[in-house]
């Protein structure tokens, strides 16, 4: 049966998979290229164990649509507009250089100016997902490069809705030259109008009143409906189904609803984009590779580290240094996923040969297999290349000419590295006590409007020893790190305890796992993120629990004087952390307060607190009473209560109701 062999054919990919992803996950690298691994090994060009690898392109089929479609929903104009010079000016430089390269790279060795073009387009795109995933696991998504790496993403997701409309006049398939060209971008924009006037008036409508129904399963219903409608109607405007899914993916992102629907959209994506990554792997004939091994690996030399100058242009324009524009343009070297799609079009329509097209897969499975490799060990590798290479001449950042050097020196400053939120918290709480302190950052917009604002504030990359002596950091009391790089950190804590041994420093950092290398590198405090959130949620719950406030400061000192020792977890990762207090407080009981009113008849009215026997009846205490405009705070045992007080008592629940009884004569409501 036909069935049975697709489930046998599905079955034994998904365990394929889960062994190569299992060994990744050993050896800490991300999974998307480990299922490339396991449809190479999987596939007719190795072991043989699916028997029909068309089966598995079906599904894959599937996954591009919902790959696209997620993209869409995560695409935000807002953040279009937030990040507009980065994605302009590093996603533009990188995609110009890099086609503009291979296009004569390719008319020279092809003699095909269509198939040339249409080279430099597959490999310029980047892999999205496997740049966001590893920036992420090294909480690098905010650092400088992090940020310039997800521009230049978004600029290629922005690029492939023209690619798709151009391919069909790079393959001839496509009648009308220019004037089709014109035609197919005007029925493209006519479309985009058509979504977004949608996206503003119709969709959200409509999802409002099936959320009403408080159905997830008739959510989930309606938003593939939609992605699906849009699909089609871009496919019967000339359009491609993918760059429906990816406009249907548009409107979602416009609603209120777009994070529950990626939420649930995101394991079905994940599994599908599973199966088009294994059927990548089944097509790469491993034969190719090793019959023309020394082309492939000169050509993953030669595109990868062309990507990272093209995508290191535009940021030494915007006036960063060249150590950040490199780790950007080495984050997006490898080529992505969306490049798979576009080959095997192009394949189709004729554009590239059979073996082109295998070599073009071998070349991007190896550079997606690399990236990891690539991303963890750049720090590294760059520290070596400077020491031959000056990369600020290399790529100088285009200084502004604004941002003079420190004209006149200070001492006993604090450096602040970093003018991100914690900086600018930070120099205000310096400003407002008189305390001299300096500012470097290594955003120039940044640095710009602080100085606009009166800051003193310079641009420069405080990784390197000539900015920290700039910043008189052999003079300075602190150094204050409060960026989102971490490798960065620990260059810069490096070097700033080299230069000045009594330096106190103080660096931030997102997770815990940092601390002993920071502080054996010299920081003097390393304040965990993570961590700083867990101690003031519990703090202020202990506090709503009346646990002293001595108490309280005891243990969050302890904690941080042992680096954090009682929070980390024990044996195994889910073991709990341990919290040692003075007493019992874990028996205190919890205490309320309630508000009593003594009507004219209540029994209370014209007793001393003495006479009404409140304490030793019920074990409620009064606070306080209020009389008229006039307030009372712990009043004496002589005091005497008058009709329309309104006594402030505290105590257990059923301690209260007993006071209200005896004080009202009335039972509690």
């Amino acid at each position: 049966m036909q069935e049975l062999h697709i489930l046998r054919d599905l079955a034994v990919v998904f365990a394929g998979s889960l062994l190569v992803i299992l060994a990744l996950h050993r050896l800490k690298l991300p999974a998307l290229p480990g299922f490339i691994v396991a449809g190479m090994l999987l596939g007719p060009n190795a072991l043989a164990l699916v028997s029909d690898p068309r089966d598995v392109e079906g599904l894959a089929e599937v996954g591009v649509i919902l790959l696209l479609f997620t993209i869409g929903i995560e695409f935000s104009l807002s953040r279009l507009r937030e990040m507009g010079r980065q994605i302009f000016a590093a996603g533009f430089s990188q995609m110009t250089f890099t086609v503009a390269a291979a296009l004569a790279v390719g008319f020279a060795f092809l003699g095909s100016w269509r198939v040339a073009l249409f080279l430099g387009f597959v490999i310029a795109l980047s892999s999205t997902a496997i740049v966001l995933k590893v920036l992420t696991d090294k909480g690098e998504i905010d650092a400088p490069h992090g940020r310039l790496a997800t521009g230049v993403l978004i600029f290629q997701d922005l690029c492939v809705v023209p690619i798709m409309l151009v391919l069909p006049f790079l393959a001839g398939k496509s009648q009308g030259g220019i004037a089709g060209l014109a035609l197919a971008l005007g029925k493209a924009a006519l479309v985009v109008v058509g979504v977004i006037i949608a996206a503003r008036t119709i969709v959200p409508r409509a999802l409002a009143e099936i959320l009403k129904t408080r159905s997830r399963e008739l959510f989930l219903i309606a938003v593939i409906l939609i992605g699906t409608l849009t699909a089609l109607g871009t496919a019967a405007a000339g359009a491609s189904l993918a760059l429906g899914a990816f406009l249907a993916g548009l409107i979602i992102s416009e609603s209120d609803y777009g994070h529950q629907a990626l939420a649930e959209l995101m394991p079905f994506r994940d599994i599908f984009i599973s199966l088009f990554f294994v059927a990548v792997g089944m097509l790469v004939q491993l034969n190719i590779i090793r019959d023309h091994i020394a082309v492939t690996l000169s050509a993953v030399a030669v595109i990868m580290g062309g990507k990272s100058l093209s995508a290191a242009v535009g940021p030494a324009l915007l006036g960063y240094s060249g150590r950040v524009a490199l780790l950007a343009g080495v984050a997006v070297s490898q080529i992505g996923e969306f490049s798979f799609v576009l080959a095997k079009e192009g394949r189709a329509s004729g554009l590239l040969q059979d073996l082109l097209y295998q070599q073009f897969l071998g070349v991007a499975v190896i550079t997606m297999l690399v990236t990891p490799f690539l991303l963890q060990g750049g720090p590294a590798v760059l520290d070596v290349l400077e020491k031959l290479v000056p990369l600020d001449r290399l790529l100088p950042g285009f200084r502004p000419r604004e941002f003079a050097p420190i004209q006149d020196p200070v001492s006993d400053h604090v450096v602040i590295a970093g003018y991100g939120l914690n900086g600018r918290n930070l120099a205000a709480a310096l400003r407002a006590i008189h305390a001299p302190y300096l500012i470097v950052e290594l955003n120039a917009q940044t640095v710009r409007r602080a100085r606009g604002q009166g800051e003193p504030a310079f641009y420069g990359d405080a990784t390197r020893e000539e900015i920290l002596r700039a910043l008189g950091i052999e003079r300075a009391r602190l150094l204050v790190i409060a960026i989102s790089d971490p490798a960065a950190t620990r260059r810069m804590v490096r070097i700033a305890r080299d230069l000045n041994p009594q330096l106190h420093i103080i660096a931030r950092t997102r997770y815990v796992i940092e601390i002993p290398e920071l502080s054996r590198l010299g920081a003097n405090d390393v304040i965990p993120e993570e961590f700083e959130t867990s101690i003031e949620i519990f703090a202020r719950v202990l506090a709503h629990y009346n646990v002293a406030r001595e108490e309280i400061e005891r243990l969050v000192g302890g904690i941080r004087a042992s680096h954090y020792q009682a929070l980390r977890p024990g044996e195994g990762e889910a073991a709990a952390p341990k919290l040692a207090f003075t007493g019992s407080l874990g028996a205190m009981p919890q205490m309320h307060v309630e508000r009593i009113v003594l009507g004219a008849t209540a029994p209370a009215v014209g007793k001393t607190l003495a006479d009404t026997g409140l304490r030793s009846k019920t074990g409620a205490l009064v606070l306080a009473v209020r009389r008229g405009e006039s307030d009372l705070a712990t009043p004496e045992a002589d005091f005497r209560l008058a009709a329309g007080d309104v006594l402030v008592v505290v105590g257990q629940p059923q301690q209260l109701q007993s006071a209200y009884r005896l004080l009202t004569g009335a039972e509690p409501a």
